[in-house]
């Protein structure tokens, strides 16, 4: 029986505009009030699900690619932090780089925002002042991102994870040749190649998965997962129950072995439904 179940949210649980819809929400409420976990596992330093537009439906956090555990009420659980002297080496490694430090308690910018914004060189103008506006409405929540931080303040935190966008290929194969030297300490593992997630060598997302799972009383056999993207390799290959959608990539595909329909089409969230469902002795219509 599954008792938990995990999702990536971009391209996976969300809909194709990167929403909870009423549909999402609507399947993600019905699993968990069928007693079972509904846990987000993303890349976001996400603190609830309530960030994401999931209202008051009690979800857990596995956040930052794995590097913080939260529980369905937003507490954090667990935090996988990057060593200061590590962190301070590649700060110090790539001056001229924008370093977006996660930490539990936010994330802290080493340049300013109009910088940070320029570094996201696919979006469009209007793409980069929604983002501005959302940013400025966290700020007032208290959830907002500190931008012009130095090294030392950021150091004063604990760092979880560094997200960083390299204006150059040359610059980017830089970094990749500095992180491969330093495999024990670091490990990039993007949803997408055009950054990097940065986070402590042992952590992803299905060493938490498995943390939170053990934390809950519920064991590897009794969860299942779903991902599409670079992210979420570790954790469709740790268990069994894995299930990719079709718009994944192929590396995603294969770490999970089923393949369902298109996150389009509410394949993840009608997925879990009909697995809830069919747990209950209920029949399920297609």
């Amino acid at each position: 029986m599954i008792k938990m179940f995990a999702s990536d949210l971009d391209g996976t649980l969300l809909n194709y505009f990167h929403q909870a819809d009423c549909v999402v929400r609507a399947a993600v409420r019905e699993v968990v009030a069928s007693g079972a976990h509904v846990v987000l596992a993303t890349g976001r330093p996400v603190r609830s699900g309530a960030d994401q537009g999931f209202g008051d439906i009690p979800l857990e956090v596995v956040g930052s690619n794995g590097a913080i555990i939260r529980d369905s009420h937003g507490v954090l659980l667990k935090a996988f932090t990057i060593d200061k002297a590590v962190a301070e080496d590649l700060m110090r490694a790539f001056p001229g780089l924008i370093f977006e430090c996660i930490a539990p308690d936010g994330a802290y910018i080493t340049g300013s925002e109009d910088a940070w914004l320029a570094s996201f060189t696919g979006k469009s103008a209007l793409d980069r002042l929604a983002m501005k506006h959302r940013n400025r409405k966290r700020v007032k929540a208290g959830t907002g991102m500190r931008f012009d931080q130095t090294m030392a303040q950021v150091l004063e935190r604990d760092i979880c994870k560094f997200n960083v966008r390299t204006p150059d290929e040359g610059l980017g194969r830089e970094l990749s040749a500095y992180l491969a030297e330093r495999s024990d300490a670091l490990v990039n593992a993007p949803f997408k190649p055009v950054m990097f997630e940065i986070s402590r060598a042992d952590v992803n997302k299905g060493a938490a998965l498995a943390w939170l799972a053990a934390y809950l009383g519920i064991s590897e056999d009794e969860v299942a997962v779903y991902g599409d993207g670079g992210n979420d390799i570790a954790m469709l290959d740790r268990f069994a129950h894995a299930y990719a959608p079709s718009n994944a990539n192929d590396t995603a595909k294969r770490a999970a072995g089923t393949v369902i329909g298109s996150n389009v089409a509410y394949a993840v969230p009608r997925h879990m439904v009909r697995t809830v469902r069919a747990q209950q002795g209920r029949y399920v219509v297609e």
